[in-house]
C-alpha cells in the first residue's frame, strides 16, 4: 500500500461522486493513492472512477418511521460499519473523506473506530441528514457555501469553506467565455435534470415551446436529457413545432453542451449549481420538490440572490410562464451575458485544490500523532 492513501466514501448519485471523483483527480496529481468506498449504486461509476480500486459496503437509507423498516436501515447500516472497519485494517489509510449520503455513513464510522482522521464535504447549502448524524465524530467540515444550514454554534470550528469541486473537464471547458445570442439569431437551449433524468422537463419543455410564436421556435436549437420511455414522444412534440433538437438518455459530454448553451434549465443540484457557477452560464432553475430539506431550493435560491440564475418553483411554473420567461430571455441578450458574468462570480474553480490542501492537513495530524 502508499505510504500516502484516501479513502473516498460516497453514494451512488452524480451529486456525491462528482465531487468525489474531482478530489480523486487532485490527489491523484498530489502523489496520494485513493480508494473509493460506495454502495452497489456506484458500480456504473467503477470503471471510471480515478481510484486504484472501488470498494462495496453495506448501506441503507433511514426512510419513514416504522420500528421494521428502522430496524432493518439500522442492520444494514451496522453490517456496513463492520465491513468498513474491517477494510481499514488492510488499507489502512492516512485519512477517509466522505461526501454524503447513508452510504457515506459506515466508512466515517469506522474510521473514528479506528481513531483515523476523517472530514466530510457538504455539497449543498442545507446539511444533509446523514451529515448532520457525523458532525461530532468528524475532524473537520468542508463546506460548498460560505453559510450553511443546521451547522452552527461549537461545530463550525470545525467548519472550512472550500466550495464544491468539479471534473478537470468541467474546468476545462470554462475557459470559453460565454458568447452571448444575436437578437435574432441561434438560440441554443440545453435541458437535462441531473444524473437520474427528469421526467417533468419532458413534460413541460415542449409544451412551453409550443406555445412560442413561430419566428422564436425557428431560432430554438434543444439539446435535451430524456428518459428512454420519454424519447419518442418529446421528439414528435418539437417536430411538430418545427424546433430542431437533439436529444439523449445521457451525455458524457454535458460540460461541452453547457459550455455551448445560450441558456441552461434544470434541476438544482450541489453539482449542477457547481458547474454553471465555475463555467459562468445563465440558467432558469426548478428545484426538484418534496425534498426532506429542500436543499435544491437553498442552492437555487443562492444562485438567483447572485444575480447568476432565475429559480422558479415546480409548483409556480407553468407552461405559459416557463414559454414567457424563455422568450423574454431570447429578446435580452445583455440580460443573459450579465446573469452569465453574475454566476461565474459564485464559481469556485479552486475548489478541489482547497479540499486538497485540507485532506493534507488531515494526513499531517496522522503523521503527528502517530
Amino acid at each position: 500500500m502508499s505510504a500516502k492513501s484516501v479513502i473516498l466514501a460516497a453514494g451512488g448519485t452524480g451529486g456525491h461522486l462528482f465531487p468525489a471523483f474531482a478530489l480523486a483527480q487532485e490527489l491523484g496529481r498530489r502523489g496520494i493513492a485513493v480508494d473509493l468506498v460506495t454502495d452497489m449504486r456506484g458500480d456504473r461509476y467503477g470503471s471510471d472512477f480515478p481510484a486504484r480500486a472501488v470498494y462495496r459496503v453495506p448501506s441503507a437509507t433511514i426512510s419513514g418511521r416504522s420500528i421494521l423498516g428502522l430496524g432493518r436501515t439500522a442492520f444494514m447500516l451496522g453490517r456496513g460499519i463492520v465491513a468498513a472497519y474491517r477494510l481499514m485494517g488492510t488499507l489502512k489509510p492516512s485519512a477517509v473523506v466522505g461526501f454524503g449520503g447513508y452510504p457515506a455513513f459506515p466508512p466515517l464510522v469506522a474510521a473514528t473506530l479506528r481513531r483515523v482522521p476523517s472530514a466530510l464535504h457538504e455539497q449543498n447549502a442545507v446539511l444533509g441528514r446523514a451529515n448532520r448524524m457525523l458532525l461530532k465524530r468528524v475532524s473537520a467540515i468542508a463546506t460548498s457555501f460560505e453559510k450553511v444550514k443546521f451547522l452552527d454554534g461549537a461545530l463550525q470550528k470545525k467548519a472550512r469553506f472550500t466550495g464544491n469541486p468539479v471534473r478537470d473537464i468541467v474546468v476545462q471547458w470554462s475557459s470559453q467565455p460565454y458568447m452571448k445570442p444575436d437578437a435574432e439569431g441561434p438560440f441554443s437551449l440545453l435541458v437535462f435534470g441531473g444524473s437520474q433524468g427528469a421526467r417533468y422537463f419532458s413534460d413541460s419543455v415542449p409544451a412551453a415551446v409550443a406555445l412560442m410564436p413561430a419566428p422564436l421556435r425557428s431560432r430554438l436549437f434543444i439539446v435535451q436529457q430524456c428518459r428512454p420511455e420519454d424519447m419518442e414522444r418529446v421528439e414528435a412534440a418539437y417536430r411538430a413545432a418545427g424546433v430542431r433538437a437533439q436529444l439523449a438518455t445521457f451525455f458524457s459530454n454535458l460540460p461541452e453542451e453547457m459550455a455551448k448553451a445560450h441558456l441552461v434549465i434544470g434541476r438544482a443540484g450541489a453539482s449542477t449549481v457547481a458547474e454553471l457557477a465555475v463555467m459562468g452560464r445563465p440558467s432558469i432553475l426548478v428545484p426538484l420538490p418534496h425534498a426532506i430539506d429542500n436543499d435544491q431550493l437553498q442552492n437555487a435560491t443562492r444562485l438567483a440572490e447572485s444575480g447568476g440564475a432565475w429559480c422558479i418553483e415546480q409548483k409556480e411554473l407553468t407552461a405559459e410562464r416557463l414559454a414567457g420567461a424563455v422568450a423574454r430571455l431570447m429578446g435580452e441578450p445583455e440580460a443573459l451575458a450579465a446573469a452569465a458574468d453574475a454566476a461565474r462570480s459564485q464559481g469556485r474553480p479552486d475548489a478541489v485544490a482547497r479540499l486538497a490542501d485540507l485532506v493534507e492537513e488531515l494526513i499531517g495530524s496522522l503523521k503527528k500523532t502517530a
